[in-house]
This record gives C-alpha cells, structure tokens and sequence, in this order.
C-alpha cells in the first residue's frame, strides 16, 4: 500500500497541488487537500472504475474535498468574522448604488495606507489577497485583516456620516 501512496504522489501531486491551488487560492489549504486526496484515493483505489484517466477521478476527489472543507468553514465561521460582517456586511453592495459610491469613494480618499491600497486593490481591482500580500511583502493573513479592517472604516464613517 505505501508504494501505491508513493506512485500516486510522485505520479499526480503536483498536478492534483496545481489544481487545488487554483480552487483556493491557498498554498497550505491545497497541501493539506492534497494529502487528502491521496489518503483517500489509495484507500479507495478498489472503487476506480477505470472509465476515465486516474487524474481526472484524483482531480474529482480533490474537488469533493474541496468543498467540503468549504462547506465546513462557512458552517463553522468564527463568531468575530461573523460580528465583522454586520458591521461592515454591505460595503461592497454599496458600491452599486452611485450615491453611495461616491459617499465611500470620499471616505476611502481619506484612508490611511495601507487600508486605502488595499481596499482599492481588493474590492474595486479585484486583485487576490494573496496577490495584495505579495505586493506588499507580508502574510496572506495579514492582507486579510487590513482589507477587512478597511471595511469596517468605511462602514463605520457611513453609519456616523447619516
């Protein structure tokens, strides 16, 4: 069994990373997904039923497992992520309507950087955060907390602005 788990990973792993990759956006999320998939795909190898190539069944798992995890995280959301979202829960809505637009346009004018930068980059560039934390030298996470911090400033300067 360990040189099946070998040969599939040597085989497919990069290709199965690759693909996880592009779903997450998240190096350590599509390797441990990855793992996974080759966990269950040694264990499973008996149900292969041969009617399409081993990478497309791997890719299939990876997908499942991809879900999964994300069905996870939204069903197990951090109660302070879930507080940031009513607090700052429809900024990006905002956007839509030209009044309000222009409202947070000002406001976001007379944010500091690096929470201006990042929020342009992310909510009006559609830049990744991963991207954005590239740019600036720093975590993922860090990108993270910025823009969402970022938000929460635009949210709070509409609410004391009514």
């Amino acid at each position: 069994m360990m040189s099946d788990l070998e040969t599939i990973y040597r085989q497919y792993g990069k290709m199965i990373y690759g693909f996880l990759l592009s779903l997450s956006h998240d190096e350590h999320l599509a390797e441990e997904l990855m793992q996974e998939t080759m966990f269950r795909a040694v264990m499973n190898i008996d149900s292969f039923r041969g009617d399409s190539k081993i990478s497309v069944w791997l890719c299939q798992i990876a997908k499942n497992l991809y879900y999964e995890n994300a069905k996870k995280q939204r069903r197990f959301e951090p109660i302070d992520t879930m507080e940031q979202k009513d607090d700052a829960s429809d900024v990006e809505t905002r956007l839509e309507d030209k009044a309000a637009a222009h409202r947070i346009l000002q406001i976001l004018h007379t944010l500091e950087d690096p929470y201006k930068e990042v929020f342009m980059l992310h909510a009006l560039g559609d830049v990744p955060l991963n991207k954005i934390s590239a740019l600036f030298g720093k975590s993922e996470s860090w990108a993270r907390v910025t823009y969402y911090r970022a938000k929460a400033l635009i949210a709070a300067k509409l609410e004391g602005g009514r």
